[in-house]
């Protein structure tokens, strides 16, 4: 492994993850905000002082650091991470990734456990595998991301779309990482996916207002969609959280396509200050952009 050509924008990418995750915390599951929120807040479905994160950066960090630890991709080593989180704090995670993980639990093998999730449950195209699938843009060149991030997706959400949409924002993440500029990544994206329906989606992403759904193709839909139209990471950002629904969730895929876009100095300081275990985040977030690929 080489250093990554842009670690500003690596490290953006993560912590505005985080940022996102912790922003749009409190607006999980409730309709838009009659006022704009542009600061961060107590309080949300699950209560959480102001500036902590959900499973949303958990998860991601825990991706971060098998991929650094392992030196790439490892499912058993990410699974037996993802595991160990759940067993702490079940009650954080969406019912696609919690049948998974007790079916690991339980002795289903590891490889099977996403299969039967989803025949389980009837499905499986919740948005739980995109939000924490971007250090995988982060650390991978753009030739590697497609296969890998259906890989990540695919250890818990068998839904191939969900994995599709996934790889399309993740293959923005690793090109604006490695210097290319907002609408170069967008171009190549569509370019590099293998989804008809999530091309048609993500690539025409002006031709329908933004859903902050569970549903992984709108909520990847809607973090895109306030990201390409903003001028700023904070515009980006107050415009997904704003949007309520899984604002959490939007607003932590958007944070990392903006992170990436931006760099770590356009996020603005009075969020940074109050973001819990922040030298936890930038710590993971430095070793993942000095492993990752050029």
């Amino acid at each position: 492994m080489t250093f990554i050509s842009d670690q500003v924008r690596a490290s953006g990418s993560l912590i505005g993850l985080a940022i996102g995750d912790a922003f749009g915390a409190p607006l999980e599951g409730s309709p838009a905000p009659r006022e704009r929120i542009t600061e961060m807040l107590p309080g949300g479905r699950l209560p959480r002082r102001k500036g902590e994160v959900t499973d949303d950066t958990l998860q991601a960090l825990a991706v971060a650091e098998s991929l650094v630890s392992c030196h790439g991709f490892d499912p058993g080593d990410m699974m037996a991470r993802f595991v160990s989180m759940f067993r702490k704090s079940p009650q954080w995670f969406g019912p696609t990734s919690s049948t998974v993980f007790s079916l690991v639990i339980a002795g289903t093998p590891f490889q099977d456990a996403s299969r039967i999730a989803h025949e389980r449950l009837g499905g499986s195209r919740s948005n739980g595998s995109v939000m924490r699938g971007f250090p995988v843009g982060i650390f991978y060149a753009p030739s590697s991301v497609t296969e890998v991030s259906i890989a990540c997706s695919r250890l818990t959400h068998y839904d191939m779309a969900a994995a599709h949409a996934s790889a399309f924002l993740n293959q923005m993440v690793s090109r604006m990482c490695r210097g290319r500029s907002r609408d170069e990544a967008f171009r190549a994206a569509i370019s590099a996916c293998r989804d008809a329906g999530v091309a048609r989606l993500l690539g025409n992403y002006r031709a329908c207002p933004p859903e902050p759904s569970l549903d992984a193709l709108p909520a990847s839909h809607a973090a895109l969609y306030c990201f390409m139209h903003a001028g700023s990471f904070e515009e980006a950002l107050t415009d997904a959280v704003n949007l309520g629904g899984d604002a959490d969730t939007v607003g932590a895929c958007c944070g990392a396509l903006a992170g990436a876009c931006w760099g770590a100095g356009a996020i603005p300081d009075r969020w940074i200050r109050v973001l819990e275990d922040l030298p936890h985040i930038g710590s993971v977030a430095r070793d993942l952009a000095e492993s990752a690929e050029e």
